[in-house]
């Protein structure tokens, strides 16, 4: 049903925009408010970056999900965007789930 697949595209486009806009006006809330452990541990190992000891920021995730999409963080390159976002959580999402699945297995 279309009007479905509508509601939950809406629904994923603003989280993605909601995230976006906090990204860079509370660049220094604790990421793990808007994202799973799995999936933070999932956009650090993707991007091969070494986990801070202290909780990362939710700019800093955004950043590394980013990069995952395509962001290439130039100097003059401004913050993300939305599809580079979409883009990245859609390969972090994926690490976090084999992440838990293998958690799991190994229990």
């Amino acid at each position: 049903n279309i009007e479905r697949a509508l509601a939950l595209f809406m629904v994923v486009a603003w989280r993605i925009a909601h995230l976006m806009r906090l990204g860079r006006i509370c660049p220094d809330l604790d990421a793990g408010l808007f994202f799973d452990p799995d999936e933070i541990r999932g956009a650090y190992l993707l991007t091969k970056e070494r986990r801070p000891d202290r909780p990362p920021t939710l700019n800093e995730v955004l950043r590394l999900i980013a990069r995952v999409g395509g962001f290439l963080g130039r100097k003059g390159d401004g913050d993300p965007g939305v599809k580079t976002i979409w883009q990245g959580i859609q390969e972090v999402r994926v690490a976090a789930l084999t992440i838990k699945a293998l958690r799991e297995e190994a229990e």
